[in-house]
């Protein structure tokens, strides 16, 4: 695991992100319809509000608690009913097929690229666009080498990339990440209206 990540924008949360598997998993559940930033900290209000980010913990816990705890102020996303089942659910998953080790996904049997992905589209709340991203960011900033992740990953395991979360490094990457979304935004709506 990397020393220094600049997802969360928080040292202390991005710290939680490198150290913490399933942290890092949760962070990329929660980043959709919110800022990228605000998505990756929240694992650490999670953290706060609870003393730990375990999946089996997670999973034993009943999902209307987990819910107030999404809920509380700072809301952990800013719809934090929905996105408390989504976890509640990753984590059940994360606990029953990987033993609450999140790691596991892409390190049991030694998997190929296509084999974490795979793995990455069953969980809970993960896409096939969601699973690539986290695939290129296991590759690009964790160190993962298994065989053909780049490929499996598509355009987001490019080297000179600058379309997901897995492309920031720091201030001027995220502002590159987010003028990319910005312009596929801008170009879909162009789609739709024209």
């Amino acid at each position: 695991m990397p020393h220094i990540l600049h997802l969360a924008g928080d040292e202390d949360a991005d710290r939680l992100l490198a150290d913490n598997p399933f942290a890092l998993l949760m962070g990329m559940l929660l980043d959709q319809q919110i800022p990228m930033e605000v998505a990756f900290s929240g694992p650490a209000k999670v953290n706060e509000r609870l003393g730990d980010v375990d999946p089996g913990h997670i999973a034993a816990m009943d999902a209307d608690e987990l819910t107030a705890v999404f809920a509380e102020k700072p809301a952990v996303h800013r719809f934090p009913s929905s996105m408390a089942k989504r976890v509640h659910k990753l984590a059940e998953a994360i606990a029953s097929d990987y033993d609450g080790v999140a790691s596991r996904l892409w390190t049991d049997g030694d998997p190929d690229g296509k084999q974490i992905l795979k793995r990455l589209k069953a969980l809970p709340g993960f896409g096939e666009q969601k699973a690539k991203i986290f695939l290129a960011l296991l590759g690009k900033q964790f160190g993962l080498d298994a065989a053909g992740w780049r490929e499996a990953a598509g355009a987001y395991g490019d080297d000179d990339a600058h379309m997901s979360i897995a492309d920031v490094t720091d201030e001027d990457t995220l502002l590159q990440v987010r003028a990319y979304k910005k312009e596929q935004k801008a170009k879909a709506k162009a789609a739709t209206s024209g």
